[in-house]
């Protein structure tokens, strides 16, 4: 028997200390309901040029409506994207926009071409699994400026196995929250945590919920990340979002079996990635939303205090928006004063790029495989990307590297890399490159199919604007 699906619909208050964002007016309901205003959280976006857009967050089940209603300006042209979501809006008026969601979705609404002051509509799924706030085994925190001794006495409390994070805003004192083994935290939609969340030697930890840690606006925060995983094992993170971490979004150095679902960030500063993993293994990430003034997801060898291979990386069903640096950034760091690090098995399937923006030639690259410091780069998959038009960078950039800002010595060399479904839609004039450092240090076994520009299947490199440089063998591209 076919399960019976009710709609339902949440929306979150935003705290009042918090920024707002006026540009548009966004109304939901269910079918024949009435209109729920859901209040759009002021985000900054790219760092060449800080602007301030819109984000709304909502959960539903069963079928939605959304009305948007433009406050800045008359309604031209509106675009949603990804494309691919294939998402059309009803114009009401010249200022206002309905469709309806039967499934969770995140979302870019321009209005009128503008990729930076749009709104970003994210949807989610209704919870299953929220835990009750009345359990005796939950420890509920109230909104308000938190001693961190009290929330680590909590955490390390026998008597609780979930942290709670009530609706509002939450400060921590010290900044850095540590998660002691299996223990979970959960930020309830409408709360904020102004706060870092670290996992070090650790094991068995779940971060989830509708809500946010927010960093945005406290600059004493500079260096914190939003979690951060340390030496740490069987990790989960789902359904938060990270608002303008000054560095990484989530950061992973030597950790395993890490799974990061339903997840969004937002970031504007230097350094400011999305995920970025060194010398990890087992990771999977699934149906994530970054907009990032850096690399959307990097995955690295050896850095820091971070040393082993990086292994078994899967990322799929996400949207990648890189208003700076790269969507995808493969293989800088390793480990040059031993025999390099490995980094294999590697795999990014049913992924949006919605932007990709770098001034500088070395660090362009839709799809970019830079190994330095002695790495080498195998059996990595990319399996139906979609690439909309891109501001400045190029598509494919696969090169044997020695970077001297960042590498004491080249890569060894990448091998085994495929590409199955890559559609772009943009430029005629998008470059691609691929090239080694010399013959024995030199890009092996190359595979690209099913490779369109604007709907033309391109079976041949300067069809494609390929930039074949020395020391490529065993390149297909058919």
């Amino acid at each position: 028997m076919a399960k019976t699906v009710v709609n339902t619909l949440a929306v979150y208050p935003i705290p009042k200390a918090l920024p707002k964002n006026y540009d548009f007016t966004v109304q939901l309901r269910m079918p024949g309901g009435e209109w729920i205003e859901a209040e759009a959280l002021l985000v900054k976006v790219d760092m060449h040029n800080v602007r301030e857009a819109s984000l709304v967050k909502f959960d539903f089940s069963g079928e939605v409506e959304v009305k948007i209603s433009c406050n800045r300006e008359p309604v031209k042209e509106a675009v949603i994207r990804p494309l691919s979501a294939g998402i059309l809006a009803e114009t009401i008026d010249e200022r206002t926009l309905r469709f309806n969601l039967s499934k969770p979705l995140k979302l870019s609404v321009e209005i009128n071409g503008d990729r930076f002051h749009n709104l970003h509509l994210i949807a989610k799924d209704m919870e299953e699994k929220k835990p009750n706030p009345a359990d005796p085994g939950v420890a509920c925190l109230e909104p308000r400026i938190h001693r961190m001794e009290d929330v680590q006495e909590k955490l390390l409390d026998s008597r609780y196995h979930t942290l709670y994070f009530k609706p509002g805003l939450h400060h921590m004192e010290q900044v850095l929250i540590n998660m002691p083994s299996n223990k979970k935290v959960y930020i309830e939609g409408g709360a904020y945590v102004a706060g870092s969340f670290v996992c070090d030697k650790v094991e068995n930890v779940q971060i989830s919920g509708r809500g946010m840690i927010y960093l945005a606006e406290f600059g004493r925060f500079s260096a914190f990340r939003g979690v951060r995983l340390k030496y740490a094992h069987h990790i989960g993170i789902s359904g938060i979002s990270v608002i303008d971490p000054p560095h990484y979004s989530i950061y992973l150095g030597q950790s395993h079996h890490i799974r990061i679902s339903d997840f969004e960030s937002f970031s504007t500063r230097g350094w400011s990635d999305g995920i970025d993993m060194m010398s990890c293994r087992d990771v999977e990430i699934d149906n994530v939303f970054m907009r990032n003034s850096d690399d959307c997801i990097a995955i690295y060898g050896h850095r820091w205090g971070y040393y082993g291979d990086t292994r078994n990386i899967h990322v799929r069903n996400s949207t990648l928006w890189a208003d700076v640096a790269h969507p995808t950034m493969i293989g800088t760091h390793g480990d040059y004063h031993a025999d390099g690090t490995l980094i294999e098995n590697i795999t990014f399937d049913n992924i949006d790029i919605l932007e990709h923006h770098e001034p500088q030639d070395n660090y362009q690259g839709c799809l970019t495989i830079n190994a330095g410091d002695k790495n080498t780069v195998r059996n990595v998959s990319y399996r139906n990307i979609r690439i909309e038009p891109f501001e400045l960078g190029r598509i494919i950039d696969i090169r044997v590297i020695w970077n001297p800002d960042y590498n004491p010595v080249p890569g060894n060399r990448i091998e085994q890399i495929s590409f199955d479904g890559i559609y772009y839609n943009g430029s005629d004039a998008a470059v691609s490159r691929i090239s080694g450092f010399d013959n024995d240090r030199c890009v092996d076994g190359v595979t690209i199919e099913n490779f369109y520009m604007n709907d033309r299947k391109i079976t041949d490199s300067s069809a494609g604007n390929f930039e074949l440089g020395e020391y490529v063998k065993r390149f297909n591209l058919r």
